[in-house]
């Protein structure tokens, strides 16, 4: 009841009740700093969360329906192989096209490593099939054993084993940036209630004053929750515009996205940023009531 009491008292301007705390001082200042300093931190830990987000989701759709078939033979066999693969794929469902990858094709595909002269004609590299797949798929494993026994030089990767694991790195660098903000709030807490212990010590004789001639416990809580909030809701501002300046000159995303491109916001992500401050001025709003409660019952 009387944390209730609290909050309709916070939530309620009082001159009078207001100039009970200070608005200068060391508390006033790391008040301040610690809200901007994490409200910065966390713009930077929401840009890596909605990265990271963007980026899994390209590498779940960036191979999902395709696959691909390696034909390794002797030259002489090549030919025949490649043309028994394409007459399988032709009649397996769920395949939707097939195309045999041209030497010039897979050249440009190994460029990048080896460079544009890479000989591959004197090399005994693989032939490759690319395969578009329809939207039900087609039965991977039942693919495989018809290839075993038809073309055993033909081997079938769908790109699970490699799309799996980079998804999951992603989503894992996602939930990364939930636990730093969650942190980052946490510790928040625990500096705005060291700031307002230190305050209400400071203030300990306005404190028993305020008691004799007949002021509550609730409205003097009220007077530094407030304060404290209001407080931390600026600096927050501060650190949120900041961050957000900062992560206007982060690298943009390319066509060859990593994890270290794209960190800028896009669309509706600007939007959290404006949930920031007031997040933070409720994190000092309770810790400030509960660090204002514990010394007013040490005083009592």
């Amino acid at each position: 009841m009387k944390a209730v009491l609290v909050f309709f008292e916070g939530l309620r301007a009082d001159g009078h009740r207001d100039r009970v705390v200070p608005s200068t001082g060391f508390t006033a200042t790391l008040t301040t700093l610690t809200a901007g300093a994490m409200a910065f931190l966390i713009v930077f830990a929401l840009a890596l969360s909605f990265a990271a987000s963007r980026l899994s989701d390209r590498w779940a759709d960036a191979l999902q329906g395709t696959a691909t078939i390696r034909i390794s033979a002797p030259a002489d066999q090549m030919n025949i192989q490649v043309e028994r693969v394409l007459a399988i794929l032709s009649t397996t469902q769920g395949v939707d096209a097939a195309k045999a990858l041209t030497v010039e094709e897979q050249q440009a595909l190994l460029e990048p490593w080896f460079g544009p002269d890479i000989p591959l004609s004197n090399l005994p590299i693989p032939r490759l099939i690319e395969i578009t797949q329809t939207d039900d798929g087609f039965d991977a494993q039942g693919l495989r054993l018809r290839l075993s026994a038809e073309a055993p030089g033909a081997v079938l990767d769908d790109h699970m084993r490699w799309r799996k694991p980079l998804v999951q790195a992603a989503q894992r660098l996602t939930w990364l940036g939930a636990l730093a903000i969650v942190i980052i709030a946490m510790t928040s807490a625990a500096m705005v209630m060291l700031a307002a212990r230190a305050a209400l010590a400071a203030n300990a004789q306005v404190i028993t004053v305020l008691r004799l001639i007949g002021a509550n416990d609730a409205y003097i809580v009220a007077a530094f929750v407030r304060r404290f909030a209001s407080r931390a809701f600026i600096g927050a501002v501060i650190g949120v515009v900041a961050g957000a300046v900062v992560v206007l000159f982060l690298p943009a995303e390319t066509a060859n996205a990593s994890i270290l491109t794209g960190l800028r916001f896009q669309g509706a992500d600007w939007l959290w940023l404006a949930i920031v401050p007031p997040a933070l001025a409720c994190v000092a709003f309770v810790a400030t009531q509960l660090a204002a409660q514990r010394v007013l019952g040490d005083l009592s």
